[in-house]
């Protein structure tokens, strides 16, 4: 069977991606699930961000509350300032201290009661809070968050010995800065300066802000492993049910290639029913449609030497009895056999190469409507306008214009009308009658060749349409005819994603009925435009 022919309805393929194809399939599966995976690890920057939030409410809380306990302790006597400190402190779980105008500490809720908080140091807590620090150093340099200063507590407690206190001094209003612990938790200090030229510093252990911000880490942590362990495994669930199937397929055409085995089996994967169950079928398909050409054009390259043998043993046998024979009655006989052999070669070739090169043809010709009804009246006029052979009668019943157009190539189309006209009239009696009709039905146009002739057996309406198979009429000398005509016609029509068959008559009458299906051409296709 011919290939598809190139013809206006073809698709066009978009241009390759050129990066695509110097990745394999199953790490471009994975990088691209892991890309959004990425996306979702991006919500640690937004746990920084959640923590910088947090962190500030705290600053900003702890300066509003030591600016009320600093309006308290201006309007408390002076013998219950100290306790107003040490309330102060059990309620808020800070440390505050006074310092006196000359900056000396004067008062420290630690002496006053026991201590709100601890400072640990990291080389007495246990692992898993080393592997937690590890961790948020690690967060912190992944997301650039900036590192606040080191908490020390002073040498010699002074005022001057806090920035945000001499800051709150200056300007008058209340500071807040944040810094490290030595276990990396936050240090939220405040300062106020008082109206009496003292002043309050206020020191906290936020350790809920880090337990807080950890234990959001760890959520996060834990939905984005499962994400990814099922990433990676949806990847790889991906990759086995594309890759793996793409390798069957590849490996079948490398064997298709190499030509080793007479029948190389392509999985057909008939349980696929996506795209790549498609392709399988498909590569399939085309590789038994490769083995069935190979097969046949060795066929057809055995009956070629088998049919060219016949005239030239004939020919051979005809020029060699030539130079022994004087008799010129005798001569002129071996002379016209050899003529006659020569002729038969001619035509022989001929009609060879129009067969083995009718496929390779079609499949470089772009198809163009054509009315076959308008296409068969000029076929039918030309030949009356030449003369027809004993007297026989052409009858044809043109169609309505732009009925029966089909997308084809002329000159092949009218190649296989010709053959079907010239084997009706010379198998058709003397005055016989050829009926031609062109009809549409289901999507196809039908054009039947009917003659009045002995017709063909049913079991040999098969056997017509192959290569060197010759059936002619009675009286007919042999070798007018290469046998070439009907598998030539054959093959044009299967090239239109056509169908030729042979029958009885409709009518019940004496004779044979060729019968050609195409595709009828629709309004969608391009070209199609009436005259």
């Amino acid at each position: 069977m011919a290939p598809d022919t190139d013809s206006p309805r073809n698709d066009r393929l978009p241009a390759p991606v050129r990066w695509s194809g110097r990745v394999s399939l199953t790490p471009r599966i994975l990088a691209v699930n892991v890309f959004a995976l990425a996306l979702l690890a991006g919500g640690f920057f937004y746990l920084d961000s959640y923590r910088t939030r947090i962190v500030d409410d705290r600053l900003a809380q702890s300066a509003r509350e030591l600016k009320l306990l600093a309006i308290g302790l201006d309007t408390a006597p002076a013998d219950r300032q100290d306790r107003l400190i040490a309330a102060y402190a059990r309620q808020t779980g800070d440390r505050v201290r006074r310092y006196g105008a000359n900056g000396a500490l004067i008062a420290d809720s630690f002496a006053m009661d026991a201590p709100r908080y601890e400072l640990r140091s990291p080389e007495d807590e246990a692992l898993r809070r080393h592997v937690a620090r590890f961790l948020d150093k690690m967060v912190d340099r992944v997301v650039s968050a900036d590192r606040p200063p080191d908490f020390e507590e002073p040498v010699v407690d002074r005022a001057s010995a806090w920035p945000e206190l001499v800051a709150a001094r200056r300007s008058g209003r209340p500071e807040a800065m944040n810094r490290y612990a030595p276990d990396r938790t936050f240090m939220i200090s405040a300062a106020v300066a008082m109206k009496d030229g003292t002043s309050l510093l206020a020191t906290e252990n936020a350790r809920d802000i880090t337990r807080t911000v950890r234990a959001e880490r760890f959520r996060l942590g834990l939905v984005l492993g499962a994400a990814v362990l099922a990433s990676v495994l949806l990847s790889l669930f991906l990759a086995r049910t594309i890759v793996q199937p793409l390798q069957r397929l590849a490996r079948a055409a490398v064997r298709v290639r190499l030509g080793r085995a007479r029948e190389v089996t392509v999985p057909r994967l008939p349980e696929r029913r996506d795209e790549i169950g498609m392709l399988a079928r498909a590569l399939s398909d085309m590789s038994h449609a490769l083995r069935q050409r190979i097969d046949a054009t060795d066929a057809f390259a055995a009956d070629v030497s088998h049919e060219l043998k016949n005239p030239i043993a004939s020919l051979r046998s005809a020029l060699d009895s030539l130079e022994r024979v004087d008799r010129p009655d005798l001569r002129a006989q071996l002379m016209a056999i050899a003529q006659d052999d020569v002729r038969r070669l001619d035509r022989l070739v001929t009609d060879i190469a129009e067969a083995s090169r009718v496929d390779a043809e079609l499949s470089r010709t772009r198809f163009e409507p054509i009315d076959l009804g308008l296409l068969i009246e000029k076929m039918v006029i030309a030949r009356e306008a030449r003369g027809v052979p004993r007297g026989v009668r052409l009858a044809f019943a043109r169609p309505r214009k732009d009925v029966a157009v089909v997308l084809g190539e002329e000159g092949r189309l009218v190649r296989v009308l010709d053959n079907l006209i010239d084997n009706a009239v010379s198998f058709s009696p003397d005055g016989g009658l050829v009926r031609i009709i062109a009809t549409v039905a289901d999507d196809q146009v039908l054009v039947s060749v009917e003659d009045e002739g002995p017709g063909v057996p049913e079991s040999e309406r098969e056997h017509i349409f192959r290569r060197f198979h010759s059936v002619r009429p009675e009286g007919e000398s042999f070798g007018k005819h290469s046998g070439l005509g009907l598998a030539i016609a054959r093959s044009i029509v299967e090239g239109h994603q056509g169908r030729i068959s042979i029958g009885d008559r409709e009518d019940a009458q004496r004779g044979a009925s060729f019968v050609v299906r195409l595709p009828m051409a629709v309004a969608r296709d391009p070209g199609i435009v009436s005259e």
